[in-house]
């Protein structure tokens, strides 16, 4: 049997070297998509073409660091933005760096810190893009002090599915919908941002051993009008009088005398290759995976509080800023321990009045289930103004779930009864961490006006509603 040129014209224009298995950063969600790696604004607008006359949804991916599904679709066109990694401009004076949306964080502090410069909101990981770091808007250990990385752009160009290429500042309503907005506004090419000016590649860090969840609040109470960074570690196995035990970081920028001090040399701010000097890292994850169980981890979780009582308590150090900042990228490859189902991260934002109750209620419900987490880390926050905000004036915990093919509807059940809990307080939640949120949980944090205006500016960015991802389709946001 012929085909004619018009049921033909869809094979040509998604061939099948095209598709890839694409995955979130936790490894359990997957979906294959025709993968384009385009580098210049004009290549997007022939791939979203190639999306509309072959009938395909289009989803936007950067460096794939989004933890469940907010970046992968099922059968879509996706669009790997990483190959626009150009600084088009950066200006040592101001402070003001002016990139492709593709660059990295990495790429922002490599390009900066010999100038004296750093990126003034990192995540965990130096290897998210720019624009997936906007489209999500990330916070880091700071965001108490500075907020989320959207508060600090002066302005970004969006290409939109109509073709349109706007330049949008903190002027224009649309600004604070497409930071945050999940990657289904628009495509962000471009972006300005302030960096934040240091005199030392270093920081002076304190450790803090806690012994419950009153122990944890109290320090962040001391130190949150002093500290430029405060992050802590919680065993979440803790229970009873030492629920909520763990250890608190505190670090501050130093200052060095020298005009151009050695430590922000980027060579001097690179993570080891190895352990002790000799023990490669990148195998670590091969003997992390035989403690990647309850067992393990409680035994993990309880030498690790035990050591920072006896060693690290009340002692200061100084660390490169990337070593502080980028935990995630010190053992190379660390969660391949979590294969083959992968896992989850799952994160509530609480405010302050609520927190002790909500996150100790979390923890209970984890134990009765022995579905631990096996890694929890609390932060402080600030609220801000963007449309899908999971900010607000108090502290978040985030939690690692380890996911088989026996625990996972266990585990869905218990985010559930989490996410009831954390409504409850008028808590939040974070498109990057989520797997599990439902649309009823969606639409009782961001409320039907966040929801409304979305769906407005979606009808006139993307009219032809070709913007998607699973994650959308999940939560019935388009």
């Amino acid at each position: 049997m012929k085909t004619g040129p018009t049921e033909m014209q869809p094979t040509l224009l998604l061939p099948p070297e095209r598709i890839h298995k694409l995955t979130g950063y936790g490894m359990r969600t997957h979906a294959d998509g025709y993968l384009f790696r385009p580098t210049s604004v004009d290549e997007i607008r022939r791939v979203l073409d190639i999306a509309r006359k072959s009938g395909r949804k289009v989803v936007l991916r950067g460096a794939g660091r989004s933890y469940g599904d907010g970046n992968i679709g099922a059968e879509c066109v996706i669009i790997d933005t990483t190959r626009m990694n150009r600084v088009l401009s950066w200006d040592a004076g101001t402070g003001i760096i002016d990139c492709e949306g593709g660059v990295t964080i990495e790429g922002l502090w490599r390009t900066t810190m010999e100038d004296g410069y750093w990126p003034p909101v990192v995540s965990g990981t130096m290897y998210p893009t720019l624009a997936g770091a906007l489209g999500m808007n990330i916070h880091g250990k700071n965001s108490f002090k500075v907020g989320t990385i959207g508060d600090q752009v002066i302005e970004l160009d969006v290409l939109f599915t109509t073709g349109e290429l706007r330049t949008l500042t903190p002027a224009d309503d649309l600004f604070f919908a497409v930071i945050s907005g999940a990657g289904l506004l628009g495509i962000i090419t471009r972006a300005k941002l302030k960096m934040k000016r240091v005199h030392s590649g270093n920081v002076k860090v304190l450790a803090v051993s806690c012994h419950n969840w009153d122990d944890q609040f109290k320090v962040f109470n001391q130190f949150e009008h002093d500290a430029d960074y405060l992050v802590s570690w919680i065993d979440c196995f803790g229970r009873g009088a030492s629920a909520g035990r763990g250890q608190i970081h505190v670090a501050w920028y130093l200052n060095e005398a020298a005009e151009l001090p050695s430590s922000l040399r980027p060579d001097n701010q690179d993570l080891p290759d190895n352990i002790l000097g000799f023990f490669p890292k990148s195998s670590m994850w091969q003997i992390l995976r035989y403690f990647n169980n309850r067992l393990g981890m409680r035994f993990i979780n309880s030498a690790k509080h035990n050591a920072s009582l006896l060693l690290g308590n009340g002692k200061e150090v100084e660390q490169s800023l990337v070593a502080f900042s980028f935990l995630l990228d010190y053992v190379p490859n660390w969660r391949k321990a979590y294969l083959p189902g992968g896992f989850i991260q799952y994160q509530s934002f609480v405010p302050r009045e609520h927190a002790k109750e909500v996150f100790s209620q979390q923890i209970s419900l984890q134990q009765e289930a022995k579905l631990e987490s096996f890694l929890g880390v609390l932060k402080l926050h600030k609220p801000d103004n963007f449309l899908f905000s999971h900010a607000t004036n108090g502290y978040s915990l985030a939690q690692d779930f380890k996911v088989t093919p026996k625990n996972w509807s266990r585990i869905e059940a218990l985010c559930h009864k989490m996410n009831d809990v954390v409504l409850s307080a008028g808590g939040r939640f974070y498109f990057a961490k989520d797997s599990t949120l439902r649309p009823s949980d969606v639409k009782a944090y961001l409320g039907e006006e966040a929801l409304y205006k979305f769906k407005q500016f979606r009808s006139t960015c993307d009219p032809e509603g070709l913007l998607t991802t699973d994650l959308a389709k999940r939560l019935e946001l388009i």
